[in-house]
C-alpha cells in the first residue's frame, strides 16, 4: 500500500516538473502588424496589434481555453471511471 503511495507521489512530482518545463517553452509569430507569444502549455502569453498589448483579448482567449480544458477533463474522468480506472 505504501509503495503505491510512494509511486503516486513520485509520478505527481515528475508531472509537476514536466509542467514547469513545458511552461518555459515559447513560440512567437508575427503577421503584418500582429504578434502573438504562446507558451508550451498553449496559454497565450501576449497578443500585440499595432504594437499595443491586447490584454483583454489574451485573457478572454485563455479563459475560454480553461473552460474547454475543464469540460474535457470532466468528460475524460467519467470515461475513465466507466472503464474502472482510478481517478487521479
Amino acid at each position: 500500500m505504501f509503495e503505491k503511495i510512494k509511486e503516486l507521489n513520485k509520478f505527481k512530482q515528475a508531472q509537476s516538473k514536466i509542467k514547469k518545463q513545458i511552461e518555459e517553452i515559447y513560440s512567437t509569430r508575427e503577421k503584418g502588424d500582429m504578434r502573438i507569444v504562446v507558451r508550451g502549455d498553449k496559454k497565450i502569453q501576449k497578443i500585440e496589434i499595432n504594437g499595443e498589448d491586447q490584454k483583454e483579448l489574451k485573457d478572454l482567449i485563455n479563459d475560454t481555453f480553461g473552460d474547454v480544458d475543464k469540460k474535457v477533463e470532466k468528460q475524460m474522468r467519467g470515461q475513465l471511471k466507466d472503464l474502472g480506472l482510478p481517478d487521479f
